[in-house]
């Protein structure tokens, strides 16, 4: 959800750099862990300059702070039913609506137009084109792709 950049002044708060768009992640009392397991509980935070400035419990001082330079933070799944999450979409079979099977979602690859599902065939399909996810084991995802999307 995030990488620590630097540290900021010297109480030991750090400069945050999101990969979320979800602020609750950064709100007092949120608990988000590091690489190794470490669980780090968010004290306070506030926007600055298109980053987020935060304190952390059991982060006393700036040198406490540096040493977290460059930690890669993570935080628990969000229930969320009406959003779409990377970790949901992942591993899901890919079908188009007259029910042809376009193989299976490897990655998610951000995109501005339009993030896009990178299936295990190579081909790349815009977020636009999903028209509805169905449960099941594994899920699958319903898209309505334009003519010619498949062909190349």
């Amino acid at each position: 959800m995030g990488r620590i950049a630097r540290a900021h002044g010297i109480r030991g708060e750090v400069v945050v750099s999101l990969t979320t768009d979800r602020l609750e992640r950064v709100a007092p009392g949120a608990v988000l862990t590091g690489p190794d397991g470490t669980a780090f509980t968010v004290v306070s935070s506030r926007p600055h300059q298109g980053h987020h400035i935060v304190a952390f419990a059991g982060v006393p001082d700036r040198n406490a702070a540096e040493g977290l330079r460059g930690t890669v933070l993570h935080a628990e799944p969000l229930d969320d039913p009406d959003v779409l999450w990377v970790h949901d979409v992942v591993g899901s079979l890919v079908v188009d609506v007259d029910g042809t099977d376009r193989g299976a979602v490897v990655a998610l690859e951000v995109n501005p137009a339009s993030d896009l599902l990178v299936l295990d065939s190579g081909a790349l399909v815009p977020l636009t084109f999903l028209v509805e996810r169905r449960d099941g084991e594994p899920p699958t995802l319903v898209v309505d792709p334009p003519d010619g999307l498949f062909e190349a």
